[in-house]
């Protein structure tokens, strides 16, 4: 008995369908079910009976074999939608090879389990400080490089990463504000924090002297940080920002630049043939820069071991009492806030208030991020954050993550506490 398969099957207003079995010697054989679409039942029943009409046909005649007398052909279909029904065994050779393909579990890329490798997204290019956190955070992690913040996220949503590791703020060079404002807009979770700390070089190409440097590039950040050091260091240079410190280490090297030099890694410069001028470079010994891992689902708080918890929120009342009770939200708790962040409002950015005396004024509208010691898992937590939701017009929680309590020394590379295992 020859399989059939269904190809097209377009529905009216007042659907017909008929079955037609193309290919046959003699004649053709029609099936005619109308006034089918009545209700999933009704239509299960109809395919049952178009099932029976097409088995009815017994095996035909397929590539000059002979086949026996077919079937008695019912009255023909009136006019209306017509299924064509093509034998499988009809498609030999390479027809067989353009069927699709069915999908499997791996076509669907699940988030790996614990002690896979799992892909991480960071910005810059190899060499760069965020791949160095990245396996900090996930060792032995495919690490995938993006050349902007927002790819990273963007990598993460659409399953091309499982986590990207970005940097949200550095001991020297403060806040990272362009991170700030993509995880607002983003609805990724923060599953951990890594504290990476940073040792800058100034690299040049081989056999390049100090003295014949006219510019620095490097992130801003990077340059910030090393400020002070380069101007002790009498270097009359013209300081550029550049997307990444690894990736201004690359610039020179493919560009043949002499009179260039990159404050980077100095895995940079192994990676690009580069040669380090000066080591240690930055304005303070102990310049740290800490990392957010983010993840498509957050993880669940516990109270067995240290947890910090991330949130931004906003409130739409003048002055300055709601954020004082916002805070004091926390301090009747006994709840240790470890960072305070401002940023204008995206939709909201100037409030107009009436002035009797000069007329309007303006003043900027903030959201507020705030990190604070405690886990959601805890009943303080809970009850601070339930009334620090009467106060405010937004809040959302960025996440609630173990700490990070790796020691602070510049050459660990041991695998960070607040991994999301």
């Amino acid at each position: 008995m020859a399989a059939a398969s269904l190809i097209k099957a377009p529905i009216g207003q007042n659907p017909r369908l008929a079955c037609q079995a193309p290919g046959r010697s003699r004649g053709s054989v029609r099936c005619s079910l109308s006034s089918v679409v009545g209700g999933r039942s009704e239509w299960l029943s109809s395919c049952a009976v178009l099932s029976s009409k097409v088995a009815a046909l017994g095996p035909h005649s397929v590539n000059g074999h002979a086949s026996p007398a077919p079937a008695p052909s019912p009255a023909p279909a009136p006019e209306g939608t017509v299924l064509d029904l093509i034998p499988v065994s009809s498609l030999t050779g390479g027809a067989k090879k353009n069927l699709p393909v069915p999908l499997r579990i791996a076509d669907l890329s699940p988030a790996p389990m614990h002690g896979s490798e799992l892909r991480v997204a960071y910005q810059g290019v190899p060499g760069a400080y965020s791949e160095k956190a990245a396996g900090k955070a996930y060792p032995a992690c495919d690490a995938i490089p993006c050349d902007q913040f927002e790819v990273a996220f963007q990598a993460v949503e659409l399953w091309i990463a499982d986590r990207a590791v970005l940097p949200v703020e550095n001991s020297l060079g403060g806040s990272i504000h362009r991170n700030y404002d993509l995880l607002l807009r983003h609805r990724l979770h923060i599953v951990g924090e890594v504290q990476l700390p940073v040792h800058h070089c100034l690299l040049a190409l081989p056999g390049v002297r100090k003295e014949s440097i006219t510019r620095v590039i490097s992130h801003p950040q990077a340059l910030a940080q090393c400020e002070h050091t380069i101007t002790r260091m009498g270097l009359n240079v013209v300081r550029e920002a550049f997307d990444d410190t690894a990736g201004a280490a690359e610039y020179i090297a493919t560009n043949g630049l002499r009179d260039t030099a990159a404050i980077a890694s100095s895995r940079a410069a192994e990676l690009y043939g580069m040669e380090v001028l000066a080591d240690g470079i930055q304005d303070d010994s102990g310049n740290v820069t800490r990392f957010v891992m983010l993840a498509r689902e957050p993880i669940v708080p516990r109270t067995d071991r240290p947890f910090k918890t991330s949130i931004v929120f906003a409130h739409d009342k003048e002055g300055t009492s709601v954020l004082f009770k916002v805070l004091s939200a926390f301090a009747f708790r006994d709840i240790s806030l470890t960072k305070i962040e401002s940023r204008p409002h995206r939709h909201r950015p100037i409030r107009l208030v009436d002035d009797a005396n000069r007329g309007t004024a303006k003043h900027f509208e903030y959201m507020f991020y705030i990190d604070f010691q405690a886990s959601l898992a805890e009943p303080r937590a809970q009850n601070a954050l339930a009334e620090v939701q009467e106060f405010t017009s937004f809040l959302r929680v960025l996440g609630s993550y173990p700490m990070d309590m790796t020691p602070m020394t510049a050459g660990s590379s041991s695998t960070v506490a607040s991994s999301d295992s």
